[in-house]
């Protein structure tokens, strides 16, 4: 196992910079072993929804996790507001860094992920795990 530990900056997409990095690193199998920073729009699928939630203001990132690979990736995230309200859901393309995102990636040296629809299940892409 390699781990891997990166910061993103002001205005960054979280998703879009975490694919990059993954596909630069050619990183097969991994998970995010930590992650915290902060966010000015946040973009999340929530549990069972077909559509995207949209939301505006500050928040800090309280917790994300996941796994990751060049064959497609999964991650959730929570968020905090001023308040401390939390919420939490399914990673996706558009949440913007605010201040920073300190990110830290384990990488799988032994297995490959791949994502793909199996018969009889969820009717999503899911997760196959794959030796090396």
């Amino acid at each position: 196992m390699q781990s891997y530990t990166f910061r993103l900056k002001p205005g960054q997409d979280l998703f879009d910079s975490i694919e990059a990095f993954v596909s630069e690193n050619k990183i097969d199998a991994g998970c995010v072993l930590s992650s915290v920073g902060s966010l000015t729009h946040a973009t999340l699928r929530l549990a069972n929804r077909a559509h995207y939630n949209q939301y505006d203001g500050y928040f800090e990132i309280v917790s994300m996790t996941g796994t990751v690979s060049t064959n497609g990736s999964h991650l959730h995230v929570s968020i905090s507001d001023g308040d401390g309200v939390t919420i939490g859901g399914h990673l996706v393309s558009g949440c913007k860094i605010y201040t920073t995102a300190e990110i830290v990636i384990a990488d799988f040296d032994d297995v490959i992920y791949k994502r793909e629809l199996l018969e009889n299940d969820s009717g999503y892409e899911e997760l196959v795990v794959y030796k090396k």
